[in-house]
């Protein structure tokens, strides 16, 4: 309370002043940083199923696009104890960074991460084009995506025929 009228003699006051009507104000407040390593790439591109089988998180795994509409997120112990967060960001299309869909959102929360996974589905009809439709986007969104260290990692390889690698 009235700690102001704490002396060395009263060291528990007795006299207090009545309170006066508080301010109110509406703010709002943006989350910064969501998580250490954010999974992105084209919708079915195994990022929910990559994050269930790293972490204990519980996705929503199906096999139609946009089935992630929010971020999941999952902690991947190290040997050392701590955790590692991960966020499972929602599938990215072209025309995300022009707001196609929800994706101002989804490249917002790609914004909130440290280092960007970028899952290639390696069975897409063309998976060098996933990629650049991925890149293009990070580009026309700005506010430093294309800066952020990114690891490329190329998804359901075990699918891919031995000669389309010998390409």
């Amino acid at each position: 309370g009235n700690s102001r009228f704490k002396t060395s003699i009263n060291r528990a006051p007795r006299k207090i002043t009545n309170g006066e009507e508080g301010e109110k104000f509406n703010i709002k407040l943006e989350l910064k940083v969501l998580a250490d390593i954010g999974l992105l790439g084209m919708p079915n591109a195994g990022k929910s199923t990559l994050i269930s089988k790293i972490s204990s998180a519980k996705p929503k795994v199906a096999d139609y696009p946009f089935t992630t509409l929010i971020p999941n997120l999952g902690v991947v112990q190290r040997p050392s104890g701590d955790g590692t967060l991960f966020a499972d960001i929602p599938g990215l299309i072209s025309g995300a960074a022009d707001g196609v869909g929800l994706g101002h959102d989804f490249l917002r929360h790609i914004q909130r991460t440290k280092i960007l996974v970028h899952l290639i589905d390696s069975i897409a009809e063309n998976p060098i084009h996933d990629f650049e439709i991925i890149e293009q986007e990070l580009k026309k969104y700005g506010k430093g995506l294309l800066d952020k260290e990114r690891i490329i990692v190329l998804n359901k390889m075990e699918l891919v025929d031995d000669d389309y690698l010998n390409i």
